[in-house]
């Protein structure tokens, strides 16, 4: 009874409209399935995979219609009602979006399917970011009005850095102005894939009504009768009544073969040896294996059609997924034969639960994960014990015993993990696995350490290009304002990225994010779930600044302390750096004695960076700069704090000799308006200092592509708007960052200093 209770306690819900998603199994009146029923299926029977696509293009409705067809939820929430499961944050329901990703599992035909749902709106990528690093396959959605559009690219390129299979779903083919053959053809040129279509729609837009397997020369129809799209007639296609679509279908399967035959060794052997005459004899099973050896490779991406909305074609996109993307066994791994079967797991997400304090979301590649066991943190150098592990299902969790290999866990108690960080079972078998890892590197004559190498590859975090100071209502506020921002802010490599949090300088706090709408946000939590009425000042743009030419500057710091005497003497150069860089990159004169750097190199070096934070023009990072340092002296007996505060000094001086240069974030835009208001939209941006690359058409629209200053598109969705009568869209992301022109760069510098 008592452990009976205490999971039933676990999987209370805690949304507001009281839905119940998960229950146990054998209570009355319960025909919904547990997350119990198999809690360590085989390896072979996994499938990690995440959903990804540009904003709106019904990544949210597609998941939430997989959880209602496996059966672990009751009825179908739609995001316009704002009762979804994997959106259950009060901004999300309320904006109808995706903020942060969202892990949920469940079982299809016997597979167990850890899916991650991720945001879609740039502001949000770094969510994308780290989901993806754990991920074994992928599913990208899109719009099939639209095609590949800008957030989409940006997806499918981080999909390519981390190597990870996917497929295509069309969604939405029954919305107006759907084309089948448009999405494909985006597809091809755009994203420089090889669609492999394993399906074909009947009917598009109002017409659509179900779709065709290729591979199996077989139509899907639903019925329009059936509320939530379980009911749908699989028949054959008949000469009889379907002789264009059969004769069609023929085609197109015929040209899969080829496609695959020609990515394939293995399948071409086959086509040409047995069914070199008749394709039509091929059997379906040869024809899906072989698609799944593709799609592994990553020379083609299968495509499927279908209306997450309108409960069409969901069920057989899961087929897809349990049949063409791997199991966690099938990733190549190098590092997994160093551990031998030892724990070896990746952080790659950190919340803060106002009870359970930090919850940590971890992948598991090798071994097996108990609670009240003890976890050695490579990064951190440290051993912590996790008090509780349990299975995420969007926000309940479901207590568990033990976990294997290839599962996504959720932990309770590790209090110093962030996110990249590689855990395994004890400091010995991370030692034992650098001596393996070393014989294999002398084999294969490798550079890198063995140290390094055990470190599994962390989630690079995007630097923020928006700053905004945020305030307490009164004075007396401030201590506990700082501390509870603090406490909330999950702990990322760049905390100011995943919660906003960038510093506290004396009596300030600065948050810092990725666009107007993440600092929005942030701004919105940190009121809701900590209660602090606070003040945003108004929005900055993140400046960087760099130098033109060299120059040389000389500081000696005296200073007695107590009966102590610090006494140090610098002397460096800054350059304008070769390569372009965001930290200086530091370089030691072969004047410098090495022995005096063995002792104080750190110092020096802790000087130099501190320096080059706060640069001489806007107090803006300094970037692409090299520092030289040509000699130091340094009395017996100084401490590194004053060695560092004197290279600091000495640094600042000679930034401030050299010519200075204002570099500014440039965003790629792309900006969706129909015909009509082209004129308009191109006259604004003009005016804007953009600079447009190409106008596309997409249909009845046309698609601007171009530059833009992130300092003069502030403020920008009102003004189109208001342009297009609300009828154009846009997406921006971070480009690089540029050079100022003199003329910009004065009215800005007048405008910081209040000359103008």
């Amino acid at each position: 009874n008592m452990c009976c209770c205490k999971i039933q306690s676990s999987l209370k819900p805690s949304k507001p409209d009281g839905r119940n998603y998960s229950s146990l199994p054998g209570l009355p009146g319960n025909d919904i399935k547990s997350l119990h029923s198999i809690i360590n299926p085989p390896i072979s029977k996994i499938r990690n995979i995440g959903i990804m696509a540009h904003i709106d293009a019904g990544k949210t409705t597609t998941t939430e219609r997989m959880l209602y067809y496996s059966g672990y939820t009751r009825s179908l929430g739609d995001v316009d009602d704002g009762d979804t499961v994997t959106d259950f944050m009060a901004q999300e329901r309320e904006r109808g979006i995706t903020i942060q990703s969202a892990a949920v599992s469940f079982d299809w035909k016997g597979y167990r399917v850890n899916l991650i749902d991720t945001p879609g709106h740039v502001d949000f990528t770094l969510e994308v970011e780290r989901c993806l690093r754990v991920l074994d396959g992928a599913v990208a959605v899109f719009d099939a009005s639209a095609g590949v559009e800008a957030q989409t690219l940006t997806v499918w390129r981080q999909a390519d850095k981390y190597k990870i299979p996917r497929i295509c779903f069309l969604n939405k083919m029954d919305k107006t102005g759907a084309s089948f053959k448009y999405a494909v053809e985006s597809i091809r040129e755009k994203l420089k894939a090889k669609p492999l279509l394993l399906q074909l729609p009947i009917g598009e837009a109002k017409t659509f009504k179900g779709v065709v397997d290729v591979v199996n020369k077989e139509k899907l129809l639903w019925n329009s009768n059936s509320d939530d799209g379980k009911d749908f007639e699989r028949k054959p296609l008949l000469e009889i009544s379907d002789s264009e679509l059969l004769k069609e279908t023929i085609e197109t399967r015929n040209a899969l073969i080829e496609q695959v035959a020609d990515l394939d060794d293995e399948f071409a052997d086959l086509v040409l040896g047995e069914f070199s005459e008749n394709f039509d004899l091929l059997p379906a099973e040869k024809l899906q294996t072989a698609i799944h050896r593709v799609t592994l490779a990553q020379t083609a991406v299968p495509v499927l059609c279908g209306s997450a909305l309108k409960n069409k074609a969901v069920q057989p996109l899961l087929d897809a997924i349990t049949m063409y993307l791997p199991s966690p066994e099938e990733c190549n791994c190098d590092f997994l034969e160093w551990y031998k079967g030892d724990l070896c797991a990746l952080a790659f997400k950190v919340l803060h639960h106002k009870q359970r304090g930090p919850l940590v979301f971890m992948r598991i590649y090798s071994g097996t994960l108990k609670p009240q066991s003890a976890i050695y943190n490579i990064n951190g150098n440290c051993t912590e014990r996790i008090s509780r592990l349990l299975l995420p299902f969007a926000d309940q969790h479901i207590e568990i015993p033990s976990l294997t290999a290839g599962n996504i866990a959720l932990t309770v108690g590790l209090k110093q993990t962030a996110t990249g960080d590689t855990l395994v079972s004890s400091k010995s078998s991370a030692l034992a696995a650098a001596r393996r890892a070393e014989r294999e590197g002398e084999k294969q004559q490798r550079q890198s350490s063995a140290a390094e190498r055990l470190l599994l590859a962390g989630v690079e975090i995007p630097e923020p290009v928006f700053f905004c100071t945020i305030e307490p209502p009164s004075g007396a506020r401030q201590p506990g304002n700082s501390t509870e921002v603090q406490t909330g802010n999950p702990r990322t490599p760049s905390g100011h990225v995943d919660v906003g949090l960038s510093q506290v300088d004396k009596d300030q706090t600065v948050l810092c994010g990725m666009g107007e709408l993440h600092i929005e946000i942030i701004h919105d939590r940190i009121k809701r779930e900590y209660g602090l009425e606070t003040y945003l000042g108004p929005l900055q743009v993140a400046y960087r600044e760099t130098i033109l030419n060299s120059a040389q500057a000389t500081d000696t710091l005296d200073r007695i302390l107590g009966d102590r005497q610090h006494l140090v003497s610098v002397e460096l150069e800054a350059r304008p750096g070769e390569t372009p860089s965001v930290t200086p990159m530091i370089e030691y004169a072969d004047s410098v004695s090495r022995d005096l750097l063995k002792d104080s190199q750190e110092a020096v070096e802790n000087g130099i960076h501190s320096a080059c934070l706060q640069g001489p023009l806007l107090g803006s990072p300094v970037q692409d700069v090299t520092i030289i340092l040509h000699s130091l002296a340094i009395h017996p007996g100084t401490s590194a704090t004053m060695i560092s505060a004197c290279v600091s000094r000495c640094v600042q001086k000679a930034l401030k000799k050299a010519d200075k240069q204002v570099l500014e974030p440039l965003m790629n835009l792309e900006v969706i308006v129909p015909r009509d208001y082209l004129s308009p939209v191109l006259a604004d941006l003009a005016q804007r200092r953009g600079n447009v690359q190409e106008i596309q058409t997409r249909q009845d629209n046309r698609v601007v592509i171009g530059f833009v200053p992130l300092a003069e598109i502030m403020g920008y969705s009102t003004v189109l708007r208001t342009l297009t009568s609300g009828s154009a869209t846009f997406a921006l992301e971070l480009s690089t960052y540029h050079a100022m022109n003199p003329q910009d760069q004065n009215i800005l510098l007048n405008k910081r200093s209040g000359t103008t």
